[in-house]
């Protein structure tokens, strides 16, 4: 069973789900970080560039958004960028666009720098289940989604919950309007095992959604921000929440009303779980949210047995090291190294939910003889890791001994989000020791010593670097004051970084 925490705040909203105690994943948003993906506005075409096959779109932004050709949508169910070869080309831009012309679009890429946001003309809005394309006839199936058959009874399903949704009357015995109905659907991976109930829950906030969109835009004038993906709070009535769940505790009256009026409207599965919480101890106090938070930005994670994880994120994948530490509890050296990867397997499937860590992960366990202590340490990782929401692929042990696996990402990592490169060793994670420090500074003394010709040198550095100079490597800065025939003087300073220094020409 599970909790999960609402901390709210105007600037910050966190999230922590618990399970029997202990944190397993986190979920952060920042008012001021908020991307514009998905979001849906009231657009006027400011220019067409024919040249380019692409126009310029006010959509009430600092710069203007970028509309190509391949995202403009055609009537035909497909934008351009998804027509196979043989597709018959679509008519340039300048005949499906002109300048001053109102569209409802959507953005699919986020401002970069100098550059607009990129847009869309085929809205898609997605639910906890299902993607909704109201402009569209068909219903897809996400290529993850196991067998043929599965897939084949998915869409005969999903067929026959959108013709009851189309069919079915409102309270006053009324026929839903145009806006309500129709439209096409992507199944996404998550709804493979959704029942009929869940499903027809997602198709009926979807189409319920689409219908105010639809309804803001025809009274709103260009620049209008007619849709935006739900918050973070809302996200997790729709999407976190699950029959595991005992309950949802928020530390906002203001919030706790909001969402209940949400959660009443699209996900009333929910809303029954929903809690404000009023004690006096902040509410990640209660299961020393803060504190994991801090381990989970550490490269060292501790095992119960006395083992450890040694976890390094780089640019191009993740690396998980296992090892036994002070763990000598087993009988024998196998069942020592056996069961601290079966420790280690649990561990790391947290922590790559905790730490939100995505694409390519290798993990290092301890060297096992045994194949089926193998076998039972993969399985148990396996086990462990079909706990996570996000999609996982895991290769088994390559030649080298290591697993490889995928997670997909979703989101910034823990790290990524609440970090940055430390401005002392800048991300190297590293620094230079005082001996290599002394060594740049003798070796920059020599180099401006043949260039310029100064009373005396002055070394301004850390006060380890000059204790070094003035003890272990005293004798060569001698030296080199004689080779030179100018005198060398010292002085300490607090510099942030160690590496830091100076050559003052006196």
């Amino acid at each position: 069973m599970q909790d999960i925490l609402i901390n709210w705040a105007p600037q910050e909203t966190r999230v922590a789900i618990v399970e029997n105690g202990a944190v397993q994943e986190l979920h952060f948003e920042r008012a001021l970080e908020r991307g514009r993906v998905g979001n849906i506005y009231t657009g006027k075409v400011a220019r067409v560039l024919p040249g380019m096959q692409s126009a310029f779109v006010d959509i009430g932004l600092e710069r203007a958004a970028f509309l190509h050709i391949a995202d403009v949508f055609t009537g035909n169910g497909t934008p351009r960028s998804e027509h196979g070869p043989g597709a018959v080309p679509l008519p340039p831009i300048e005949r499906l666009v002109f300048e001053g012309q109102t569209l409802t679009v959507q953005v699919v890429k986020d401002p970069i720098g100098s550059k607009g946001a990129r847009l869309s003309t085929q809205i898609s809005i997605a639910g906890r289940l299902l993607v909704f394309l109201p402009q569209d006839t068909h219903i897809g199936i996400s290529q993850k989604i196991g067998s043929q058959e599965l897939r084949e009874q998915l869409r005969a399903r999903m067929v026959a919950l959108a013709r009851v949704d189309d069919e079915a009357k409102d309270e006053d015995g009324q026929a839903k309007g145009n806006d309500a109905k129709g439209g096409g659907f992507i199944l996404r991976t998550n709804a493979a095992e959704a029942s009929d109930a869940e499903l027809a829950d997602d198709i009926a906030y979807l189409r319920k959604t689409w219908a105010r969109v639809r309804e803001r835009a025809f009274k709103s004038p260009p620049g209008t921000l007619l849709h935006q993906d739900l918050s973070l709070a809302e996200r997790v009535l729709r999407d976190l929440t699950d029959d595991l769940t005992q309950t949802i505790r928020i530390d906002s009256k203001m919030q706790f009303e909001e969402l209940s009026k949400f959660g009443r409207e699209y996900t009333p599965g929910a809303v029954d779980k929903l809690q404000h919480y009023a004690g006096e101890r902040p509410i990640f106090d209660l299961f020393s949210i803060d504190e994991e938070i801090a381990k989970a930005l550490l490269r060292r994670v501790e095992l119960k047995s006395g083992g450890y994880l040694i976890i390094d994120q780089t640019e191009a994948l993740t690396t998980v090291d296992v090892n036994t530490g002070g763990f000598v509890g087993a009988r024998n050296f196998d069942d020592t190294i056996f069961k601290t990867n079966l420790e280690a397997a649990q561990a790391i499937a947290r922590q790559l939910r905790l730490r939100n860590l995505g694409g390519i992960i290798i993990i290092d366990f301890i060297d096992m003889v045994r194949e089926e202590h193998r076998g039972a340490v993969l399985a148990e990782l396996r086990k462990q890791l079909a706990r996570d929401r996000t999609r996982i692929t895991v290769s088994g042990f390559t030649q080298l001994g290591l697993v490889e696996m995928t997670r997909k990402r979703t989101r910034e990592s823990l790290a990524h989000m609440l970090c940055e490169p430390c401005p002392t060793c800048k991300g190297r994670g590293e620094v230079k020791t005082a001996r290599s420090v002394c060594h740049d500074i003798l070796r920059e003394i020599l180099r401006e010593a043949r260039q310029f010709n100064p009373k005396e040198f002055r070394v301004v550095a850390s006060a380890e670097v000059i204790e070094r100079l003035l003890d272990e490597e005293s004798q060569h800065l001698a030296g080199l004051s004689d080779f030179i025939g100018k005198p060398i003087s010292l002085q300490a300073e607090p510099f942030a970084s160690p590496e830091q220094y100076d050559i003052v020409l006196m």
